[in-house]
């Protein structure tokens, strides 16, 4: 619903150097694909929910000029500190579904896990509004995949999540990335404003310790939405699966989904 939509999203900002320190970071691999994909050089960069300016570094490192957009006002100023050595970097913080920029012809939009936060009847429509005509969409959603630690998230699931989170669906297993759809998570190909879609997927996997993890579970909507009583019974039986692991370790394995596609002329 609309009004869960607009509670979740900006959930994040409670606290937003946790998000900071937790989230992982983007791939090379996944940022070297958004520029061979580009005709312009160098571009002109919209990036639509920018959170603690992680992407955008990397993107201001690749010689971008870019214009980030922020809803929440704590994790902007994060960003704005980290994008301080940048001169051709700007934050803003704003609705993106509300805001009017004064140009809205740029050569790039970049949305990085934050496209699900758009309405879905107009996001795409939205998105093509900014670009100029050709210009390119870049959306990124991260997929958590099959890995080393199946075993854990099967227990963590049926044990923790089962018991402390009324919306938990029973038995759910993560799928191994081969086994993914080849659709985009977005459904990027059927955008009527764009054309040429290519979806792409990067594995990575990142090794936590029971801190480590709670910290990045700590970051995710449906966790922050939980009720306070709730939400401590989970983050407890969390903390005593990962320190039963041996080296009290687990690996979170992820695909980060690439998909891309031009504008309509």
């Amino acid at each position: 619903m609309a009004g869960d939509r607009e509670t979740l999203r900006a959930m994040f900002d409670e606290d937003a150097l946790r998000y900071d320190r937790a989230r992982p970071t983007y791939p090379p691999a996944l940022l070297d694909e958004i520029d061979r994909r580009l005709t312009t050089s160098p571009p002109r960069t919209l990036e639509i929910g920018c959170g603690t300016g992680q992407a955008t570094a990397a993107l201001a490192r690749r010689g971008h000029r870019v214009l980030a957009v922020e809803l929440g006002a704590a994790l902007a100023d994060v960003a704005r500190a980290r994008l301080a050595d940048f001169p051709d970097v700007e934050v803003v913080t704003a609705d993106v579904e509300r805001w009017e920029p004064e140009v809205a012809d740029v050569d790039l939009v970049v949305c990085a896990t934050s496209f699900h936060w758009l309405d879905p009847a107009t996001r795409f429509a939205r998105v093509a509004r900014l670009l100029r005509p050709g210009g390119l969409l870049a959306l990124v959603q991260t997929i958590h995949v099959s890995g080393p630690s199946d075993a854990f998230f099967a227990d963590v699931q049926r044990s923790c999540y089962e018991r402390w989170d009324p919306d938990a669906p029973p038995g759910l297993r993560l799928v191994p990335l081969k086994d993914l759809p080849t659709a985009s998570a977005y459904g990027i190909e059927d955008a009527a404003e764009f054309h040429s879609a290519q979806v792409r997927r990067f594995r990575a996997d990142h090794r936590y310790d029971a801190e480590q993890y709670l910290d990045l579970v700590g970051t995710f909507s449906n966790h922050l939405a939980l009720p306070a009583a709730r939400r401590a019974g989970l983050l407890a039986c969390l903390r005593e699966h990962v320190l039963a692991q041996p080296g009290g370790t687990i690996v979170r394995s992820v695909a980060f989904e690439l998909g891309t596609a031009l504008r309509c002329t």
